[in-house]
């Protein structure tokens, strides 16, 4: 919420200092040598609290003849979430210059995640599920749930832990005019266990309390077997993709035209724990098309443009490992985190990670709207809004064999508040279509530097998560 705060008044003294008629000199002009782009990740997610750090992108543009493309762009982000207590550490970079002929996408992550929530597996088939609506001091965001006691114990019924570190390397080459194919690398490592909350965890007056674990949507999962013994602690994986890219975009932050595509495969010939002897390898299907028109209505600060997004993304051999199971993989990264049906990355208005599946097809459709052009410190800026639609259905399910087996969750049934009859499966909700509607602000700085803030609504019942708020950099799409 700061950083909306912080976008609109940046807005308003640019305007009030320098507006011009911006986009059309910003065709005369063309920027050269380094661009800096900082912010401070003054944030709020209902997923994750408020954020504290600091992230940017630099541009190098050399004598100007590829702008508004930079020669090389280095992204970082090194940040902490007061609330979920997740630390984030994101170092990037891409180029298409680097090697002739040939784009390289890389970069080096690590997240810590102490307070991660853990919803279950296919979506609305599990819906919010171990809480039934009489249990009425339940906060679904994990801090919330401090002061919810059984036995002196504390309750989180969605929680546990979770580190991650993920190196990649990426690369296209040109077919022909505007295809390329495209291959890559990533490499996984997971640590997965019970919640860390140190906000609890501490000693107070001489007693330590601690969450009672075993009343947990993952303890549940591997008592029933969802979660298999081997995998529940983490794992390793390395993934190879290979396929093709069709791009004809006259800009690649914020496109006014063209198509962007992709069709590859995704495997890991090796994931698994060495530590349990546990082996699971994978194959993935995945499929985008992503298209912008622009729209010609004269609007002084440039023509708005529908872009709308068509994916498919699916396991066609083998069986994901449950570390794995919410990646979403991309073959060039826009945002430092590219997993999850929910959130930023897929379906807005939903909890970061809603939706694990096997298969999953989804649209997402907007209206961009360039509001005004201004310039700035020499900087070209523009202001625009987005609404939004959309919408998602689950096309293969995981583990589902065992989790049609599973009644009743007899785990909550201590629980204060706890009236029975709650399941934490329905298979006929499986198919349910996912939907959601909402509204953008950009602010965008020399076409590639944007700043998004993001409201959605989820309408499908089970898994809204009230006004979903996203704020961070780039379009979706």
């Amino acid at each position: 919420m700061k950083k909306i705060f912080l976008t609109i008044t940046i807005a308003a003294l640019s305007m009030g200092l320098a507006i011009s008629a911006g986009a059309q000199e910003e065709e005369k002009e063309m920027k050269t040598g380094w661009s800096f782009g900082v912010l401070p990740t003054a944030t709020f997610s209902a997923d994750n609290g408020f954020q504290a750090g600091a992230f940017g992108d630099v541009y190098y543009y050399g004598d100007g003849s590829t702008y508004p493309d930079p020669l090389h762009k280095i992204s970082w982000e090194g940040s902490y979430f007061t609330k979920s207590q997740r630390m984030r550490l994101y170092l990037a970079y891409d180029s298409k210059y680097l090697i002739p002929g040939m784009r390289v996408n890389a970069s080096v992550t690590y997240m810590n995640d102490p307070l991660y929530s853990f919803w279950g597996f296919n979506g609305p088939a599990s819906f919010d599920s171990g809480v039934p609506a009489s249990f009425t001091s339940v906060d679904y965001a994990l801090w919330g749930n401090r002061n919810i006691l059984y036995n002196g114990n504390n309750i989180n019924y969605y929680g546990m832990s979770r580190q991650m570190l993920r190196v990649l390397a990426n690369f296209q080459g040109r077919v022909t005019d505007h295809l390329n194919w495209a291959a890559g690398v990533n490499f996984w490592n997971w640590t997965l266990g019970d919640m860390r909350d140190p906000a609890v965890d501490a000693n107070k007056d001489g007693n330590k309390t601690n969450y009672d674990h075993n009343l947990t949507l993952f303890k549940k999962y591997q008592q029933i077997g969802a979660i298999k013994a081997e995998e529940a602690a983490g794992g390793m994986s390395l993934e190879l993709n290979a396929g093709v890219v069709f791009d004809t975009r006259d800009i690649e932050a914020a496109p006014n035209k063209g198509v962007w595509a992709e069709a590859y495969l995704n495997g890991a010939p090796y994931s698994g724990n060495p530590s349990t002897g546990y082996y699971s390898p994978y194959l993935k299907a995945c499929v985008y098309f992503r298209h912008y028109i622009s729209i010609p209505i004269p609007i002084p600060a440039g023509n708005p443009v529908f872009a709308y997004r068509l994916a498919w993304q699916q396991t066609i051999a083998g069986e994901t490992p449950f570390y794995m199971i919410q990646n979403n993989p991309l073959l060039v990264q826009r945002n430092m985190i590219s997993e999850g049906f929910g959130s930023s990355n897929t379906i807005r208005g939903l909890r970061e990670n809603r939706i694990l599946a096997e298969g999953m097809a989804w649209a997402n459709t907007e209206l961009r709207i360039k509001i005004v052009n201004f310039k700035l410190f020499n900087q070209y800026f523009y202001l625009a809004t987005n609404p939004f639609f959309d919408a998602g259905i689950i096309t293969k399910a995981y583990r589902a064999d065992v989790l049609n087996k599973v009644i009743d969750d007899s785990a909550l049934s201590s629980i204060p508040g706890y009236d029975g009859g709650t399941t934490i499966y329905d298979p006929s909700r499986l198919k349910d279509l996912i939907y959601s509607a909402g509204l953008g602000l950009k602010l965008a700085m020399n076409q590639n530097f944007i700043i998004s803030a993001e409201l959605a609504k989820c309408f499908t019942p089970g898994l809204d998560a009230g006004l979903w708020i996203g704020i961070g950099i780039n379009y979706q799409f």
